[in-house]
């Protein structure tokens, strides 16, 4: 066994309900001034305003910047840094899908460390302290809340990272309770959005692939795979929705440590050019992506492929993983989910843009088993047209 590192959020609280503890959690980890990220969608569904409830119930001040966006521009995170300096806060609670906690997560850096954003986006360039930090997810797909990366839209399309370990929370709160009133789409397109990072953590081909995300991207596999489709049929299943969060969880924890490739790298210009959800830009390009990636990883797919399905363990192992691979398209599908780029109003004369916007995210390309250059990637979107 080589070396590795592995690092992940230093508190995780599992438990639906949860978030009735955050006041006093909250007193012990922060402080008693706070920013709350989060966004209007959230507000209007009626899930913030019992959390500042509860915090200013327990003697916390909460200051409340409400507009984050998808795929958020750097402006937005400049926006909520200078509230948090302004209302002096003692640390951040990020809360909401995976753009709320990226912000939360750099406010918290920023606002703590006094560097400056266009000076830290690439892995290890961020080296200042951050203020506290806890982050609830409303959603069962990006594993922010235990991942060392915040994705930022820079210019009008290109998508930026800062990845270093400053930015892991204090503390992750995972309460189910929170993604019951999910909409079905969200539901399956962000519990897709973490079988690829449980995917891609498997497969990657970063020197600190190791043992323990390989574990952990198993074992969200299982559940991700036993739970998606009754969490988005049957949403108000507790447990299934329990396991979504924990497998979407466990997933961010293996690719934070092991990280993700090709298809990250071509769904980044599918979200940062025609604002198409992340986790549904991801399920285009998922199976063509590992199809192309087939002969230098088969094997790998052929051990996943029945933690999702398990009946595929009777399919031989040399063809198990395009069975796979055809299994998620179909699944993608079966749930409502977009499988073709027109679907989401991407056409042909897209398609060279897309290819050299890919090209771009060489942090990520160089983690996919096999080399993906710009008439690859080309190819790739054309099989997703």
């Amino acid at each position: 066994m080589t070396g590795f590192v592995f690092n992940t959020s230093a508190s995780v609280i599992c438990e639906p309900g949860a978030v009735q503890q955050l006041g006093q959690l909250t007193l012990n980890t922060i402080g008693k001034r706070v920013l709350l990220v989060s966004d209007k969608g959230l507000l209007q569904a009626g899930l913030v305003e019992p959390v500042i409830l509860r915090l200013e119930a327990a003697g916390v001040e909460v200051s409340l910047f409400e507009d984050v966006v998808a795929d958020p521009p750097e402006a937005i995170v400049l926006q909520a840094a200078e509230l948090a300096k302004t209302a002096q806060v003692d640390g951040v609670i990020g809360l909401g899908g995976g753009s709320s906690l990226d912000v939360a997560k750099l406010v918290a850096l920023l606002v703590g460390g006094g560097e400056q954003l266009a000076d830290i986006y690439g892995v290890g360039m961020a080296k200042g302290k951050r203020l506290p930090l806890i982050l609830i997810p409303t959603t069962a797909g990006t594993g922010s809340e235990v991942t060392p990366i915040s994705i930022i839209t820079t210019g009008e399309a290109e998508k930026k990272g800062v990845v270093s370990p400053q930015l892991l929370p204090d503390v992750a709160v995972l309460d189910a309770d929170l993604t019951l009133g999910l909409p079905a789409h969200v539901t399956a397109a962000t519990g897709i959005d973490a079988m690829v990072h449980a995917i891609e953590a498997y497969t990657s081909t970063s020197a600190n692939n190791n043992p323990v995300s390989k574990v952990l991207a198993k074992e969200a596999l299982r559940l991700l795979g036993a739970n998606i489709e009754k969490a988005v049929n049957t949403p108000q299943d507790k447990k299934a929705r329990s396991n979504m969060l924990l497998g979407s969880m466990l997933a961010g924890q293996a690719f934070a440590n092991s990280p993700v490739a090709a298809v990250h790298a071509l769904a980044y210009p599918i979200g940062g050019i025609f604002h198409v959800p992340h986790g549904v830009s991801n399920a285009l390009v998922l199976p063509h992506v590992m199809r192309f990636n087939m002969p230098s990883c088969a094997d790998a797919y052929a051990e996943l492929a029945p933690l999702v399905f398990p009946e595929l363990i009777e399919v031989p192992t040399d063809t198990r993983g395009r069975v796979f691979a055809d299994r998620l398209a179909e699944l993608a599908k079966v749930l409502g989910v977009e499988t073709t780029l027109r679907e989401v109003g991407i056409e042909e004369q897209h398609m060279a843009k897309l290819a050299s916007e890919a090209m771009k995210q060489t942090r990520l390309l160089v983690n996919n088993p096999r080399e993906v250059d710009e008439d690859a990637a080309l190819q790739i979107y054309m099989q997703a047209l």
